[in-house]
């Protein structure tokens, strides 16, 4: 690394030894350090006392790897020497454990550049991260737990499930009774609450992949493999139109917006899928009854559902699977005083 003239920065050991703070934040409320080019710790601010319950100067002249968990030395330490080598400004940021004042380590992140201060030194910013780590750790195993419920579920419950159905389709067969078509939407509900659960957790156990999809003929496609009735499919978007859209997603956004505009209506509506006016997206929207102003924001809820046929999982599908690619979810009145759900890609 050069200075302005080209030259390399001293090092502490050739400065007079005296440590300029000119360049430090020294109000800052994280902990800033400043290390020498063989990581040698050389100042900390007064802010080490709260965040790692150290005092100010107990850690001056110690090398820095002395302060990480032993797993991660190796790597936090590799970051340092990058910016140090560098002949190009570079700004590294690594999360790694610390070392505390009661022999515990503790997950912060630390930033530095290539720039040192007048004396060669390296100013390292490093912030607490322990409760967003903790945050995600927390959720990572709130994942596999849910996860884990629907394997159970469709692996416990889709087989008796099915053996069910094909029991009830037998005896119906052979009976007029009303008590056992009256069987039949409940465990179809069964197996559409199975098969959304599983579409719900597989979505969160991978990564999204766009590529850039055709929206008018993925909602065709979309509208004849869903139950729909009587119902009808408009659509207004231009053929050409073309969005970076993860194919799957896409797919479960229009089935689930479209069973939705179906099961919600008391008889057959008209489903129309159009391009928004102001922005690139597109909308879809139904003729049917609409979405009380005061629910708007509640139907995308979790578990939220105003049918008996409903399962409360599919447009809690839609937001996530929405949101997933980058896009907006907003919930409105369509022109003839039905639903209408606007996704803006951005």
């Amino acid at each position: 690394m050069r200075d302005s003239r080209g030259e390399k920065p001293h090092s502490a050991e050739e400065s007079d030894g005296t440590i300029s703070l000119e360049d430090i934040p020294l109000h800052s409320t994280n902990l800033l350090s400043l290390l020498d080019e063989r990581g040698v710790i050389r100042y900390q601010s007064p802010s080490i006392e709260r965040l790692l319950g150290f005092d100010q100067d107990e850690l001056v002249g110690v090398p820095c790897t002395d302060c990480f968990h032993p797993d991660d030395r190796e790597a936090v330490y590799a970051a340092f020497e990058n910016v140090v080598a560098s002949d190009e400004f570079v700004v590294e940021a690594i999360e790694y454990r610390h070392l505390t004042g009661d022999g515990s380590y503790a997950w912060v992140e630390s930033v530095t550049s290539s720039n040192p201060t007048s004396n060669g030194y390296y100013v390292i910013n490093t912030r607490d991260i322990s409760v967003r780590k903790r945050q995600r750790k927390e959720l990572e195993r709130a994942n596999e737990r849910l996860k884990e419920f629907a394997n159970t579920v469709s692996h416990d419950l889709q087989n008796p499930l099915g053996v069910a159905r094909g029991r009830l389709r037998r005896v119906r067969q052979a009976s007029d009774d009303e008590d056992l078509d009256a069987m039949v939407e409940p465990l179809d509900r069964m197996a559409r609450m199975i098969d959304e659960l599983r579409t719900l957790t597989a979505r969160r156990r991978r990564a999204v992949e766009t590529a850039p999809v055709p929206v008018a003929s993925r909602a065709e496609a979309a509208w004849d493999t869903t139950e729909t009735g009587d119902s009808d499919l408009r659509v207004l978007l231009d053929r050409e139109t073309e969005y970076e859209a993860d194919f799957g997603l896409l797919d479960h956004v229009f089935e689930n917006l479209f069973r939705n505009a179906v099961v919600h209506n008391p008889g057959p509506v008209t489903v129309t899928v159009g391009p928004l006016a102001d922005r690139r997206g597109f909308y879809v929207a139904d003729d049917g009854t609409g979405i009380p102003s005061e629910r708007a924001d509640a139907v995308l809820e979790y578990g939220y559902s105003t049918a008996g046929a409903g399962t409360g999982v599919g447009l809690t599908i839609v937001s996530e699977f929405v949101e997933a690619q980058g896009w907006t979810l907003a919930v409105t009145d369509a022109e003839d005083g039905g639903a209408r759900f606007e996704i803006a890609v951005e």
